[in-house]
């Protein structure tokens, strides 16, 4: 089973910029894609931005495009997501997930990386 360990959360002030990392370890696996979450206060995870692994599409939430630029380093099995010009909003705590083929769930939750901006 895969493990995911997420990392570089912060508090920042608004305008700012934080780089989230997200790696995998454990059996070796098939991914169909990797992704991040976001769970802001009180709120339900939405979906942040995502990427075929083994390259092509990637995809994210309109809240974040022009702003969030999502990469990946296959021999560390390691995904990034570069945040920039950071809102409020985009305060909460960061998961990532994989999908091990196009059709499945996303699975293998990490603990989350806390990011808090302040105006």
């Amino acid at each position: 089973q895969v493990q995911l360990t997420e990392s570089g959360g912060g508090t920042v002030q608004a305008g700012d910029s934080l780089r989230l990392s997200c790696t995998a370890s454990g059996r070796r696996f098939g991914t169909y894609a990797m992704g991040w979450f976001l769970q802001a206060p009180g709120k339900e995870r939405t979906f942040v931005a995502g990427t075929i692994w083994g390259g092509g599409n990637i995809w994210s939430a309109d809240s974040v495009k022009g702003r969030f630029t999502i990469s990946r380093d296959s021999a560390k099995n390691t995904m990034y997501l570069q945040m920039n010009s950071l809102k409020p909003e985009d305060a909460g705590l960061y998961f990532c997930a994989v999908k091990i083929t196009k059709s499945s769930d996303w699975s293998g939750w990490g603990q989350g990386t806390q990011v808090t901006v302040s105006s």
